[in-house]
């Protein structure tokens, strides 16, 4: 209840509120002041923002939460991402070298099969070029491999898997099989050089050496076999002016008029370059040296060297009849009892006192050539003994029908008699070429 109360200054006062308070037969007033009502609305004004405050923190602080387990949680999957690739990364690296590492084992092997190649070439080769020597051909000497040849063991251990760390010692650059730098091989420092890329200039070098050596050879074998080839065919054409004609190689064979036949079968794999030349080079030494051997054999010497010519070979005034008469050979002036020389290999068909050759020797010499050697003094080969250029066969003398002592000397091709001076001439042409 409400009583009215006066105001001191308008004439009225203000009502004042009574809280009445019962209990059974008990009853209290109670008068609400204005104080008491503000206090009251202040205290319900404070709890209510306390309320809705703390109602509000709830609320808001779930939504904290929740993002911030959102962001850890995005945080943790991108350091998974993160360490996921770095892994991929890692073992693309690693991959990498174990890739680039059999690389460099292939080329090292690969590079290993060329060294060995090139020794078994310059063995072969060898053999060949003390053959050219021996034949009197020349070359500019062929250089060594540029490079040390690799221990067995080394190349065992390269073979075998002993990975870069033994490349490396092969390739004796400064590269290094270090571990693996993560930080440097994710992008964080600058990348050393990648071991194939040394590997492959280094291969490159070596291969180019070895190729700039494997052409010097075949420029080698290619002068060899030029000068080779050269000199038989020089040969050859002194002897075809004699008459000899020395077939021809094999190359003519399969010509016009020539018979060709033989089964099938499946050719062969071709030859290396290196290979063909060197056959090419043992074929025209092969032929040099059988043209050689031939000249060697007929009668290109001289039987009484130093001693003039007395008397030529063609139609002459005989010195006993006085007409014109066939000398079928030269005279050689000679003291008796002066050496009578073979002018070539062969094998003695005849030896003893011969008609008007008085003490003679015939020997056969092949290819048809034969040589007759008269009026000796005394013969000192037997027939059947094989004589070489240069043996003395007898002893100067004037026996037979001879006006005095003199070497009589002919040359006969099949029988017939022919110019022994040709012969002569081409002995001297061949000197250069024989020795």
């Amino acid at each position: 209840m409400a009583k009215g109360t006066e105001n001191r200054v308008f004439g009225k006062r203000a009502p004042q509120h009574v809280l009445i308070l019962a209990s059974g037969e008990k009853i209290r007033h109670m008068t609400v002041r204005p104080w008491m009502a503000a206090l009251a609305f202040c205290f319900f004004g404070v709890f209510a923002i306390g309320y809705l405050a703390a109602t509000s923190y709830l609320v808001i602080r779930d939504d904290l939460i929740g993002a911030t387990m959102a962001r850890q949680a995005r945080m943790q999957h991108d350091y998974e991402d993160r360490i996921a690739a770095l892994r991929a990364q890692l073992d693309r690296i690693t991959s990498r070298q174990l890739l680039n590492q059999q690389v460099v084992e292939q080329k090292v092997e690969k590079l290993l099969e060329q060294q060995n190649a090139l020794f078994d070439r310059h063995g072969k080769l060898g053999s060949l070029l003390n053959r050219a020597e021996e034949s009197g051909l020349t070359a500019p000497p062929t250089p060594a491999p540029a490079f040390q040849p690799v221990a067995k063991e080394r190349q065992a251990s390269i073979s075998g898997g002993g990975g870069l760390e033994a490349i490396d010692k092969l390739l004796s650059g400064p590269v290094s099989a270090a571990p693996l730098d993560t930080t440097s091989a994710l992008g964080y420092a600058p990348l050393r050089e990648n071991t194939a890329d040394r590997a492959d200039r280094v291969f490159s070098k070596v291969t180019l050496s070895l190729k700039n050596i494997e052409n010097e050879q075949l420029a080698k074998i290619s002068n060899l076999t030029t000068g080779a080839s050269e000199t038989a065919d020089a040969i050859t054409a002194i002897l075809k002016r004699t008459g000899v004609d020395i077939a021809s190689d094999s190359r003519t064979a399969g010509s016009a008029g020539e018979g060709v036949g033989g089964p099938y079968m499946e050719p062969q794999a071709s030859a290396s370059i290196f290979d063909t030349s060197l056959d090419g080079l043992d074929a025209a030494l092969s032929r040099l040296e059988s043209v050689r051997e031939t000249a060697r054999d007929l009668p290109f010497g001289n039987p009484a060297p130093g001693h003039e010519i007395t008397s030529r070979y063609g139609n002459r005034i005989d010195p006993f009849l006085g007409r014109l008469a066939l000398h079928a050979g030269i005279d050689f002036q000679a003291d008796t009892g002066q050496e009578v020389k073979a002018t070539g290999a062969g094998k003695v068909t005849a030896a003893g006192l011969s008609g008007g050759y008085g003490n003679m020797v015939e020997i056969d010499h092949g290819q048809g050539i034969s040589t007759r050697y008269g009026h000796m003094s005394k013969v000192l080969v037997r027939e059947g003994d094989t004589v070489s250029a240069g043996d003395v066969i007898g002893r100067a003398g004037s026996t037979g029908r001879s006006t005095g002592p003199h070497v009589h000397y002919e040359v006969r091709r099949d029988g017939n008699p022919v110019d022994p001076v040709h012969f002569l001439n081409a002995g001297m042409k061949l000197t250069t070429y024989l020795n």
